[in-house]
């Protein structure tokens, strides 16, 4: 038994869209991944990138967009326990979240340049 009222099926869509909104409303990195994304996808297509390729490439963007999604939700959630105090502790899970965010985006411009490079050499062959 749960203190929390059940929410529902169709509600937990509508609560993933609000939080989906709100972290475009209120994280500028999440709005440049976007972007990104939607830059690299139409490169891929004028590429005639195959199915496969856009899948890995879709797959690459959402960890990316995901790590930075839990690197948010991490530091609102620790600003909303420790009141926005300064704590050590409260720092390092911020950095290492980020840290994250980051060697996942490394990760993603490897498999873009694997992806893209032969391509873009293809092209002026």
């Amino acid at each position: 038994m749960t203190k929390f009222k059940s929410q529902g099926f169709f509600n937990t869509f509508a609560n993933a869209r609000k939080g989906l909104r709100l972290v475009l409303k209120s994280e500028v990195n999440i709005r440049i991944h976007f972007c990104a994304a939607l830059l690299i996808l139409a490169v891929a297509v004028c590429l005639d990138f195959s199915i496969t390729k856009i899948c890995v490439l879709l797959l690459t963007i959402s960890a990316v967009i995901c790590a930075e999604m839990v690197n948010s939700a991490i530091e609102f959630s620790l600003d909303a326990v420790f009141h926005n105090r300064y704590s050590k502790l409260v720092g390092m899970a911020k950095d290492i979240a980020a840290g994250a965010v980051m060697f996942t985006t490394f990760v993603a411009v490897i498999v873009g340049g694997l992806l893209f490079i032969p391509a873009i050499i293809n092209l002026f062959d």
